[in-house]
Order: C-alpha cells, then sequence, then structure tokens
C-alpha cells in the first residue's frame, strides 16, 4: 500500500522552479534514498511529500488523503518528520527530546517509547544527559530516536546520518529497514551513494529539481545517471562487506590547472 506519494508536483521557492513534475511514490515495508547534488531538491521533495512545502502544481497524498486536506494532527499521525536542522534550544534531557515524539501518548507510555527509541540507536546510556551537553553525533541520533518514538506508518527524514560515524550510520540505516520490515514506509535523503546502494530498496535520483529516476539500487547508479546527477564517473562493486561505489570526479568537471 502506497504510503504518501507526489503526482505531477512542482514547488516554487523564490519564484524560481525549485520540484519539477515530481512523480514519487513510498509504498509501506520500502526504504526509498532520495539522492541528488547539493540544492537538486531533495528536501524540497521530502517538505513536499509532506505538506510541508506549497505545491505550484501537481499533488501530493498522505496516507491515500490529499495532504493539504489533512489538519496538522492529521499529518503527525500519519508521518514522523526529521528535518536537516539539528539545533535544539533547550538543554533537556534525551529522553524528553525522544519523548516529544510521543506527546500524543500518555507520559509513562511516552517515556517508555523514548527509552526504546534511544536504544535502538545506541545511546539509551544518555538518557538523563542534556542534548547540548553532547556531542553532535550523540546529539543526532537522540533526534533520530525522537522520530522512531513517534510510531508513524510514514518515518521521513532528511538526511539522518549527517555527521555520524561509520559505525553510527549503518546502525541508524539498520535500524530504519527494521521499522520497514515491521510494515512502516520510510523515506530518507542521503549524500553517502554507498549507503544509499546498501540500505535502500530503491533510490530516487534527483538533478535541477526533477526526478531523474526511481529505481532500485543497481539501475538508479547507473554510469549516466551517476554523470547528468553527480558529475561522477563510476560504478557500483561487490565485496565481501557489501556494494561499494568506486568513483572519480568526471574530468571536464574537474578546476583548471588541478590533475
Amino acid at each position: 500500500m502506497i504510503a504518501a506519494e507526489l503526482i505531477a508536483a512542482g514547488v516554487e521557492l523564490g519564484g524560481r522552479p525549485a520540484l519539477v513534475e515530481a512523480d514519487l511514490a513510498v509504498g509501506e515495508g520500502e526504504v526509498l534514498g532520495v539522492i541528488g547534488a547539493n540544492g537538486a531538491g531533495k528536501t524540497t521533495a521530502l517538505r513536499a511529500l509532506l505538506g510541508l512545502a506549497r505545491l505550484s502544481g501537481g499533488a501530493a497524498r498522505l496516507g491515500g488523503q490529499p495532504v493539504d486536506r489533512l489538519s496538522e494532527l492529521e499529518r503527525a499521525s500519519l508521518a514522523g518528520y526529521l528535518p536537516q536542522e539539528r539545533r535544539v534550544a533547550w538543554n533537556m534531557p534525551a529522553w524528553r527530546i525522544a519523548a516529544l515524539g510521543a506527546v500524543h501518548r500518555p507520559p509513562g507510555e511516552a517515556h517508555t517509547l523514548a527509552l526504546r527509541a534511544l536504544d535502538e540507536v545506541g545511546v539509551r546510556d544518555l538518557a538523563e544527559r542534556g542534548v547540548r551537553d553532547m556531542s553532535g553525533g550523540e546529539r543526532a541520533r537522540t533526534l533520530i530516536a525522537r522520530l522512531l518514538a513517534t510510531g508513524a506508518p510514514l518515518l521521513a527524514a532528511d538526511e539522518p546520518t549527517a555527521g555520524l560515524d561509520p559505525e553510527a550510520a549503518l546502525r541508524v540505516m539498520e535500524v530504519l529497514r527494521a521499522h520497514a520490515r515491521a510494515g512502516a514506509a520510510v523515506i530518507v535523503t542521503l549524500h553517502d551513494l554507498t549507503l544509499a546502494a546498501r540500505s535502500c530498496d530503491r533510490l530516487a535520483v534527483m538533478s535541477a529539481g526533477r526526478i531523474l529516476t526511481a529505481a532500485a539500487p543497481a539501475e538508479a547508479l547507473s554510469s549516466a545517471n551517476l554523470a547528468q546527477a553527480f558529475g561522477l564517473a563510476g560504478e557500483l562493486i561487490t565485496s565481501p562487506a557489501g556494494v561499494v561505489l568506486a568513483a572519480e570526479r568526471l574530468a571536464a568537471e574537474r578546476p583548471q590547472g588541478l590533475p
């Protein structure tokens, strides 16, 4: 079942197109990765899907319903969202931050869900520590725990692995995959193409506000798409530890004077 979709969706920011006739869908039990260079439109696509960016054309549906007809409470029941911004204003304990994802639950249940989510991402021992006293990576995992605590049928995360060390990044993606296996729909934006290829069922490749393709990783990361979307020449290679993207910048994209 489709959890969320964009249908010929367009968004303009500052009078310029940021999303152009985008068709995109994520289904229950699936991890969909949205990839592309900086400024390609990944965050805009995610926000449009959740009803956080005003459409200039097309439609967005959440849980099968037009997202612009849903109240904030209805949207919150259908989707949990981790924005790219990681700033936290108040130095609250990690468990309280994570419990904000379950504000619709009784306090005791929200506390239990928060501790469970903190454990999933490996920071259960920091439950009583203030988030402003944490490292950037610890704070990022606490905010991911807040997303998990929502228990929403759609989990949407904008660069969930940004600022994480390699082990933590792999762990977070494994946790999101586990939630997908349990029936959730998961959509994430990522810059690490190897991690995206390993962790996602499909990858939507974006360039200049357009979705070039949404396909299995091996197809999405074709040489043509790598060149068009990223200015890279490369290929996926299977190693004993999993697939790895081996790539280099296209010669035509290199600054003059550099080898």
